[in-house]
Order: structure tokens, then sequence, then C-alpha cells
């Protein structure tokens, strides 16, 4: 094995962001690697399919073209999405509305690839609160998503985050198991580190964009598990693999039906 820089799965996790995370992994190549979204949000929604490449190769990802991608609902609503280019598939009808069950079902080079995934009722973003340490005379920064959990057990969050105008894109999960049906108390650490190009430390001044997604069961273990393997995450380190996909066939990456709202904040 040796290590590589993986973009997850080739996800590129939005249209214009990436994550990269130094794994050590298996040369697997020529794998389909699928990520899927549909929000609450007014579509179009895309679902892109590449093939995985071994460490020999270039950070470039082949688009998977041909495939027949539908994506339908248990409310009856159903649509095959059209190819724009790039692996990317777009609807134009269906549309994302909490509480519904999407299922995902991609047909390319012969095999048949299927996904689920339920979009969880809204929990309100209320706001972000900033906070500072100071370690070794260096300021760090936090920001404490406001939201309170439902009473309900079971509730998944995923929050992401970018500065400024960086695409680099930072990702933190909760969930309810700890401070269930509470007002939140958990704060997203901000980065703090520049030593490297394209390291990114937060100073006064700085615009932190967060999305705050709703998202369920199977979504919650592939980011939990992405992040323990890139070492952000507790329990970060554990044996190298590619986290659990919850798409069938043997595909790498995810899809997920979740809601989505944004808020940013300067940093003062």
């Amino acid at each position: 094995m040796k290590k590589i820089f993986l973009i997850i799965a080739a996800l590129t996790i939005t249209a214009s962001c990436e994550k990269e995370i130094d794994l050590e992994l298996e040369n697997e190549s020529g794998k389909i690697v699928i990520e899927g979204n549909i929000t609450d949000k007014a579509g179009p929604y895309i679902v892109k399919i590449t093939k995985s490449v071994s460490f020999t190769s270039a950070n470039e990802y082949p688009a998977v073209e041909g495939a027949q991608v539908t994506l339908n609902d248990n409310a009856g609503h159903s649509e095959v999405l059209q190819y724009i280019g790039n692996g990317n598939y777009k609807t134009s009808t269906i549309t994302g509305e909490p509480g519904r069950i999407y299922t995902l079902n991609v047909k390319a080079e012969g095999k048949e690839y299927i996904a689920q995934s339920t979009m969880p009722l809204p929990v309100a973003f209320e706001g972000l609160q900033q906070d500072s340490f100071v370690v070794a005379g260096e300021t760090s920064y936090t920001l404490l998503p406001v939201f309170t959990d439902p009473p309900a057990l079971g509730n998944r969050y995923l929050f992401s985050f970018t500065v400024n105008n960086n695409p680099k894109k930072f990702f933190s999960e909760f969930s309810d198991n700890v401070n269930n049906g509470l007002p939140n108390q958990r704060p997203l650490l901000l980065p703090n580190d520049d030593s490297d190009p394209g390291d990114i430390k937060v100073v006064k001044g700085d615009i932190i964009y967060v999305e705050m997604q709703c998202i369920d069961q199977n979504v919650y273990t592939f980011y939990s598990a992405l992040l323990q393997l890139s070492g952000s995450g507790p329990g970060g380190g554990i044996t190298p693999a590619n986290p659990p996909s919850n798409i069938s066939n043997g595909a790498l990456g995810y899809f997920s039906a979740h809601t989505s709202e944004k808020l940013s904040a300067v940093i003062q």
C-alpha cells in the first residue's frame, strides 16, 4: 500500500469544492464512484459518476458517460436524469421534500447500482456564536452553530464550512447520542495552520460560510468514517479502508437526501 492524495472516492462534495485527504489505500482502480445529492432547496440536483484511479495515476478521474440514471421518491415521482458532461447527470423535475424516501438507480457499464436515502425533517439553524482561545500565544477561533435538537433520538447533522473565497471545505458531523433534545453545545473548530501552501489560518475579518445539513444515519456513517480515516474525527487513524457507502454492488461514494441551511459570520 502507498500513500496518495485521494479526493475521497473521487468525490467533489460540491460542484466547486474538494476535500483532499491523505490516506493509505489499496491500489484500486476502475471502480464506479457515485456522488449524489438531493436537498430541500430548488433543483436541479446533480449525480456525478466517475471511475477510481490507482495511486500511480494523476488525480484525474475519468467521467462515466452513457449511464442510465433514475431518481424516484416514495410519493410516485420519478425521472431519468440528463447527461450534461464531465460525468454529471442533472434532474429537471423532481423536487426534494423532507420526510420522503429517495432511491437512486444507476446502470453503467453492464452493472446496476442502487442507493436509498431518507430526507430528515429540517432543524432550524438559528445562528452562529463566536468564541476564541489562546494556546502558546496563538489565538484560535470557534463558531457554535445555534440550533435545538428535537426530542426524538436519532438526529444526525453534517456541517461544512469555507473561509472567505477559498474553495477548501471543512467538515464536522454531529449526532444527538449526547445532548439529545437540547440546545447544541458543540462548536466548529476553525483552522489555525498556514504552515504549508494551501493551509488556512482564520484571523479577524475573515468570513466563514457554514452549511448545516440534516442527514440520515447511512450518510452520517459515511462521513463519520471519512473524517476518522482522514484523522479529522474521533478515533482518527483507524485501519485504512474506504468509507462505507450506501450504494449497492461495490460502488464507492454516497447518495444523500438532506436538508440545507446556510449562514455566515465575520470573525471579530
